[in-house]
């Protein structure tokens, strides 16, 4: 079986400056070991990691990707100081070893990361795993049980106590994403929502909101971002904590559902194309709330809300990518069709919120 994210050749236009790296690095008693080429991990919309080699260790560089970033998104300084100390209480999370601010070194803010080898699922199961029941059970009682350990972490006695601002969280949140939809649909070639965003803001604004409880945040929990041991398929890492914060653990479990497609979803959840979750032996959408619950000790009877709000969220970061589209920012056609993806995310959010999907 194949290990994963698959490595390549550097692209031309995001080529590091080694130069430029290995004298800051030796500035702060690192070595970039020069005579190790440098490759790049095969990326999809967001951040550009390297495996490179320092001080004799494979080592991963993540910097952001080019052109405009959305305010919050993308954040290497944030992402560090979670991992620089959440590996003492959470072995999944690959140790933080040092970060930049600095964009004259390579262009952009930057962090090294201990790099931990092992494969990663995307939107397909690999050849030997297609159409395994058994293997899409285990996974998503992994997904569960990686996500309950995290939220059992205690964020003051790794020095995380202050991290975020949990108060007023799902108040923000949902503003914010809001808002951020809107600013994404605006701009010289605007994109014209459906009749179904205004109704499902609308009724996100007249919900009484859950009283929330406080724990890390990772929001991106997905399987791909998950690295595991090919043979035995248990987790090795957890990646991808560039919007770690802290707030109400119910809206971290709602992201993973919005991402999680089942059979008989809409086209816009297929499309999606993040998860092979609607193969043989996932667990649906329904019996992963059930398992968070008893993993967790959480109550988990009243999702609605999450999760309409983690709908409007996912069509938000497409809506997001679509105008970075739309204004030059990327070449890559594959961004070209996510406005209407994101319309289709906001038809099936608005059909949860009326009580006829979950």
């Amino acid at each position: 079986m194949q290990n994963g994210p698959a490595l390549k050749d550097v692209e031309e236009a995001l080529a590091l400056p080694l130069d430029r790296l290995a004298g800051h690095l030796a500035e702060h008693g690192l070595t970039l070991d020069r005579d190790v080429p440098v490759r790049q991990f095969a990326h999809g919309f967001g951040n550009v990691n390297y495996l490179l080699s320092v001080d004799g260790a494979e080592t991963v560089l993540r910097r952001p990707p080019l052109g405009p970033i959305p305010p919050g998104a993308n954040d290497m300084k944030r992402e560090h100081t979670v991992l620089s100390v959440l590996w003492r209480a959470y072995p999944y999370a690959p140790k933080g070893i040092h970060f930049c601010g600095d964009e004259s070194v390579i262009g952009a803010p930057f962090q090294l990361i201990e790099y931990r080898e092992g494969l990663v699922i995307g939107a397909e199961m690999p050849p030997e795993l297609a159409g395994n029941a058994e293997a899409g059970a285990k996974l998503g009682g992994e997904l569960v049980r990686l996500m309950a350990d995290f939220h059992a972490v205690d964020p003051a006695a790794i020095g995380l106590g202050q991290f975020g601002k949990p108060e007023g969280f799902l108040e923000r949140t949902q503003a914010g994403w809001v808002k951020r939809c809107r600013l994404a649909m605006e701009g010289p070639d605007p994109h014209q929502p459906t009749k179904a965003f205004a109704e499902l803001v609308t009724w996100l604004e007249a919900q009484k909101l859950p009283p929330s409880a406080v724990t890390l945040l990772h929001n991106d929990f997905k399987l791909d971002n998950v690295i595991l041991n090919p043979q035995t398929l248990d987790p090795i890492a957890v990646l991808d904590w560039d919007m770690a914060t802290r707030g109400d653990p119910l809206f971290d479990l709602a992201i993973m559902l919005a991402y999680w497609t089942e059979a008989g979803d809409p086209p816009a959840m297929h499309e999606l194309k993040q998860m092979p979750t609607a193969g043989p032996g996932f667990p649906t959408r329904s019996d992963l709330v059930t398992g968070y619950g008893a993993v967790s000790g959480r109550d988990v009877s009243d999702m609605l809300y999450y999760r309409v709000l983690g709908m409007l969220r996912l069509a938000g970061i497409f809506l997001q990518l679509h105008r970075r589209w739309r204004e030059g920012g990327t070449t890559d056609r594959r961004f070209a069709g996510f406005g209407t993806l994101a319309d289709g995310l906001i038809d099936f959010g608005w059909d949860i919120a009326r009580g006829r999907a979950f």
